[in-house]
């Protein structure tokens, strides 16, 4: 399974940004994804989760209310809504899978992540 996600770019505080993360090579209901970010220094942290149906999600408690996570799996498509974006949000973004119709227990499939930049 190949995954790549885009839409990063540089943006105000305050801003909005959506990335996307387009699955190819198999069946793109079959995984649970994520969003992760790592920011300069700093540990590699999930942002947000989704369930294969997208009916139930999860994020971190540093993007709640701001942030919202949904897939289209007619597109084969996750996306990352980012709204009220602050300085801190700054990292770079990446989509994970995880194949939960084989029984993984762990995301272990990436994108090459996206650079998203918040000047304050």
């Amino acid at each position: 399974v190949q995954l790549q996600a885009f839409g990063g770019g540089l943006v105000q505080a305050g801003g909005s940004l959506r990335l996307s993360c387009g699955v190819s090579g198999r069946t793109f209901s079959r995984y649970a994804m994520g969003w992760f970010r790592q920011a300069p220094g700093k540990e590699r942290e999930l942002v947000a989760t989704i369930t294969r149906s997208g009916g139930s999600t999860s994020y971190a408690d540093s993007v709640k209310g701001r942030f919202t996570i949904s897939r289209d799996n007619a597109k084969s498509t996750v996306y990352l809504q980012m709204n009220g974006l602050k300085f801190e949000d700054t990292a770079v973004y990446y989509c994970a899978a995880r194949d939960v119709a084989d029984g993984g227990a762990d995301f272990r499939f990436w994108g090459q992540g996206t650079q998203v930049t918040v000047s304050s």
